[in-house]
């Protein structure tokens, strides 16, 4: 850990006071923007390219693939943005993804589908069959309940949350899950830019993108600038 980064996320802790409930006040440095990483469950508040804070999370119980309609259990990928929250949340603190945005909305609407929404950041489960579970949200983001409080403390609404794919092993859908659009409207997610038309040669937008770090206490991440413009998915 460099000594920026040290200083960084000491003020950070010290920003944090504790009390009696689960409300802490928070005077660190701002957080900027948040990224989740789906591929080794890792979530950090940014203060620019620097990480204030690291969680480990569980997601949806279809934790791959970006989120399309009601029921699926999968989590958004892309970028959205911290609009709403919940003091009084089952998840004992909760604040809210954009989730659907006007593409997602679009896409549903054209393919009879509902979008679903209520994606939320939140604390851990409240069911004693979900303690101990993997990956047991319906597609939230969960954390456990000390740090969600840190969370709600430290992010304010507004804040850009990028939530980077992971690679996507087949997997079984769950009884009742509805099949994914890729595979039931192909063409709708083609034309709206969410799945490349086989029609035309794959562009690796990637090699284009200025490649720059986010200094972790677990080394460098990289490379951001990637998952802050290749994702959003429009």
């Amino acid at each position: 850990m460099n000594r920026r980064m040290m200083m960084a996320s000491m003020a950070a802790f010290a920003g944090l006071s504790a009390c009696s409930s689960k409300f802490k006040t928070y005077n660190g440095p701002e957080v900027t923007e948040i990224f989740v990483f789906k591929e080794n469950r890792k979530m950090y508040l940014m203060h620019h390219r620097e990480a204030l804070k690291e969680f480990d999370f569980d997601l949806g119980f279809a934790p791959y693939g970006h989120k399309q309609q009601y029921g699926d259990g999968r989590t958004p990928e892309g970028t959205y943005y911290i609009d709403r929250r919940n003091p009084d949340s089952a998840y004992h603190l909760s604040i809210g993804v954009s989730y659907p945005n006007p593409t997602d909305s679009a896409i549903a609407k054209e393919c009879g589908v509902r979008a679903g929404g209520d994606i939320f950041i939140h604390g851990g489960p409240t069911l004693a069959s979900d303690k101990g579970k993997k990956d047991w949200t319906a597609g939230c983001i969960a954390v456990r309940n000390k740090e969600i409080e840190d969370i709600y403390a430290m992010v304010r609404n507004g804040t850009p949350v990028h939530i980077v794919p992971a690679a996507q092993p087949i997997a079984p859908l769950r009884p009742g899950a509805p099949k994914p659009l890729e595979e039931v409207n192909p063409e709708v997610l083609i034309a709206y830019g969410r799945l490349p038309d086989p029609a035309l040669a794959p562009v690796a937008l990637t090699d284009a993108l200025p490649v720059e770090t986010i200094v972790t206490k677990g080394g460098p991440v990289a490379p951001a600038s990637v998952y802050g413009n290749f994702y959003p998915l429009h």
